[in-house]
């Protein structure tokens, strides 16, 4: 997979570094040449450029790219232009980090797909949800064992748990599951919010959309995924 991620600060340089550990090609992008010349060697491509300047931001194979994470820090300004221009270009995913809630709340205001809090995520845990596809978030229980946050595959909607048979199929546990209803947010904007429907029930019906909050080991919850 292809990763732009905008700002070499810590998050950043941590994410971009990692993500090229992990086998993908990353684009960073920072405006400060030293910190480019800092990680050109540990990481994919690194790029010196404005990323608050659109014609700057263009240049950039954004079409090709499959996720793009705005991971500017000190600079609310800069973090909020690159972010509306992203969204104005059409990525096919937009990641932003938020520094406070007012942050947070324009971010969510632009639209973004996620939003990510450094004080919650780490570059790491970060890097292993986009690892592997439809994980939302992931908790390490273990080296071995996670709590995954997953969107349900499409094949399941409809199904109940008793049916679906998780536990049996792939030992893997239903702890709960996120439900999204529309909201408004303070800029009068709808946005989906997640409703914890609490313990489920063998008679649950998932609807599609839904997030599962599933518990085992990260192979057996992969095959889940993804096995057709």
């Amino acid at each position: 997979m292809r990763y732009i991620v905008i700002g070499l600060g810590y998050f950043g340089s941590s994410l971009s570094m990692k993500l090229t550990e992990m086998g993908h090609e990353v684009i960073a992008v920072d405006k400060d040449m030293h910190k480019v010349e800092t990680y050109k060697d540990r990481v994919t491509h690194t790029i010196c450029l404005d990323a608050s300047d659109q014609g700057s931001l263009s240049t950039l194979p954004t079409a090709e790219t499959d996720v793009v994470v705005v991971g500017i820090g000190e600079d609310f300004g800069a973090s909020v232009m690159a972010t509306a221009i992203f969204k104005q270009i059409g990525v096919k995913r937009l990641m932003s980090r938020a520094i406070s809630p007012l942050h947070q709340t324009v971010l969510e205001a632009i639209g973004v797909d996620q939003i990510i809090r450094p004080e919650q995520e780490s570059a790491e845990r970060l890097a292993k949800k986009l690892e592997m596809r439809g994980v939302i978030d992931s908790f390490d229980l273990t080296e071995d064992y996670n709590i995954i946050e997953a969107t349900v595959p499409e094949r399941y909607v409809g199904m109940t748990i008793a049916e679906s048979n998780f536990r049996a199929k792939y030992q893997v546990n239903v702890l709960t599951i996120l439900r999204y209803r529309e909201s408004r947010n303070l800029f009068g904007k709808t946005q989906q919010k997640a409703t914890v429907l609490g313990v489920v029930k063998a008679e649950t019906v998932f609807e599609a959309g839904d997030i599962l909050v599933v518990f085992g080991k990260i192979q057996d919850i992969d095959r889940l995924l993804h096995t057709r």
